[in-house]
């Protein structure tokens, strides 16, 4: 059917091929495209019959199926918090005490950021007080408060480095392995690895701040040159959760089984002369999801079936809180459900719309660590009272952290700084209470058991029971691999 020929609803966002993803199934009319769907249908009881791929031969297999861990698992799912702008280390989690009487002196001391690389520069102390916490005594910045009673759970990494200390490529580091774009990411890796247990929702969520998305948009959730099935989902925590989902109007689509006979009675005959194509059956699959997401993503934010105490301690009571709470208890909602990969950003736009401290950090980390506190810290407390953080890795970090002094002549901002950082992990067989790693005495890079981004990765998908350094995908001639060609191992002291 041509577009000439249609007399469905004008495209709307989200079209392919000029079409919304509805009229797209009901135009559709390759014999593959409905052989790809019998075999999704046959799972609910449409068909007996076991679709095959183009060839009139291959069983065709679901890229999303939930697929067996290689070797032993502690983790199903993962959450990861992602601090968007580079949130400061010195002044959250890794306490330098000798700081505090080198408060603006300048001193001689390397640094690398957006300016550029200097050899001095006026230090600014820590702006928050630290004090020991839990029964690990880990000294916690008061800008955490409801998160430092969560620290026996914890376990922080604070010798993280990687090679960009700008905003987009470094996003793209954490994000994929690489400083360029065009591969797959994280969340990409972990779904292609083991899929996903739930069919009624995409394996992969990324749940965007409010004001906007990272520098680099949709590339940090790209599936690169995988498959399409293999990109995240955005989802919105409230409200429309994922745009063009309803049906079109004047379409009429009705029921499942109507789509499946009007698709199976076109052009059938011409399946064995088909070539495969095997990215048009991700695709029909993808449009299948988004039918059965119909029904499951309201519900699965509907955070009416949660009770008022459960909400109040994701912070859903409070002005300032309820947002990023709302996107915390999603994730809550979304592990429940079998979703395997969850990825939260907090902070959007430019500036101080983010982490990004260049002017004021107390100004600028007052207002998102005051968002973000109460419900990261509700969110590790309501997985661990249900059982579920066992299974769950949660992942809390920025692209990268900042200098140890001042970016301006005034004021307390700090540049980016890709020598050294700190993340820290809880849940999915990661030990509790401990720290691995240290900057210098300044923070200013990481000069104990140094882990890069890369050994990040490679714990993450170890804890999902998968090999980092065995899990590839062929492309461009190499058995390409998230953690590179040279490969990396997991960090030992936390696991």
């Amino acid at each position: 059917m041509n577009a000439s020929d249609s007399s469905h609803s004008p495209p709307s966002r989200g079209s392919f091929c000029g079409r919304t993803r509805r009229e797209a199934l009901w135009e559709i009319g390759g014999g593959f495209g409905s052989v790809a769907l019998a075999g999704l249908f046959s799972g609910d009881g449409f068909l007996a019959r076991q679709a095959v791929a183009a060839d009139g031969a291959t069983p065709f297999t679901n890229p999303m199926a939930a697929k067996p861990a290689p070797r032993p698992a502690k983790a199903k799912s993962v959450i990861f918090l992602f601090m968007y702008g580079g949130p400061s280390h010195i002044d959250t989690f890794d306490y330098k005490p000798g700081m505090d009487k080198l408060d603006g002196k300048t001193i001689a001391v390397k640094t690398f950021g957006r300016i550029g690389k200097r050899n001095e520069g006026r230090i600014v102390g820590p702006k928050y007080t630290f004090r020991p916490h839990g029964q690990c005594g880990k000294s916690v910045s008061s800008v955490f408060p409801n998160l430092a009673e969560c620290v026996d759970d914890m376990a922080f990494v604070h010798s993280m480095y990687a090679e960009s200390p700008i905003h987009g490529s470094a996003l793209l580091m954490m994000n994929s392995g690489r400083i360029l774009s065009g591969n797959p990411c994280l969340g990409t890796w972990v779904t292609y690895g083991l899929g996903s247990e739930n069919e009624n929702l995409p394996g992969f969520v990324v749940v965007l701040d409010q004001k906007g998305g990272p520098i680099s948009g949709a590339k940090n959730w790209s599936s690169g040159y995988m498959p399409a099935a293999y990109q995240a989902t955005v989802i919105r925590a409230g409200g429309v959760p994922i745009h063009d989902l309803a049906e079109p109007r004047d379409v009429g689509l009705g029921t499942r089984r109507k789509l499946l006979d009007h698709l199976m009675r076109k052009n059938q005959e011409h399946l064995a002369s088909r070539a495969d194509n095997s990215e048009l059956a991700a695709r029909i699959a993808s449009y299948e999801l988004a039918y059965k997401m119909q029904s499951a993503a309201p519900e699965a934010v509907d955070f009416a079936q949660e009770s008022a105490e459960t909400q109040a301690l994701y912070g859903l009571d409070r002005p300032q809180t309820a947002d990023f709470g709302r996107k915390c208890l999603l994730a809550r909602r979304l592990v429940e459900r079998g979703v395997r990969f969850i990825q939260i950003y907090s902070g959007g736009a430019h500036n101080d719309d983010n982490w990004d401290a260049h002017t004021d950090l107390v100004a600028n980390h007052d207002t998102h660590a005051g968002e973000t506190d109460l419900p990261i810290a509700g969110l590790l407390k309501d997985l661990k009272r249900k059982g579920l953080l066992d299974e769950t890795l949660v992942v809390w970090g920025g692209e990268f952290g900042r200098q140890p002094v001042a970016e301006q002549a005034k004021g307390t901002g700090r540049d980016h700084n890709s020598y050294g950082f700190t993340v820290w992990l809880a849940g999915g067989g990661i030990k509790g209470g401990v720290s691995a790693g240290q900057t210098d005495e300044l923070g200013s890079a990481a000069v104990v058991d140094r882990f890069h981004v890369k050994n990040l990765h490679a714990t993450i998908l170890n804890q999902l029971g998968l090999d980092p350094n065995s899990l590839t995908y062929f492309h461009g001639g190499l058995k390409q691999k998230l953690v590179g060609v040279e490969g990396a191992e997991p960090i030992p002291q936390i696991i």
